[in-house]
């Protein structure tokens, strides 16, 4: 006669509960990994923008610059007809 090995009936519970740690556990590293990954992809996004950003930033100095001296051209013109103008 063969005999059949049984879990005796208090062990169920236990067995049961570390069955599902052990699943939730799985679950818990499998997000954590997920997350992981999320936050990797977001630093590497972010260190893209800050790269653009700092171009649009030197292109937005340059043409300050550009409109700035454009500007005093414009004005020290302007001053130059007015004294023309007044000499008269």
């Amino acid at each position: 006669m063969a005999t059949t090995e049984s879990i005796p009936p208090e062990a169920e519970p236990e067995s049961h509960l570390s069955s599902l740690i052990y699943d939730l556990s799985n679950e818990v590293q499998e997000i954590m990994e997920n997350m992981f990954k999320a936050i990797t992809e977001i630093n590497q996004n972010s260190s893209v923008i800050e790269e653009e950003m700092e171009k649009c930033k030197g292109s937005a100095l340059e043409r300050k610059r550009a409109l700035d001296e454009e500007r005093d051209n414009f004005q020290k013109a302007a001053y130059a007809v007015l004294d023309m103008l007044n000499r008269e």
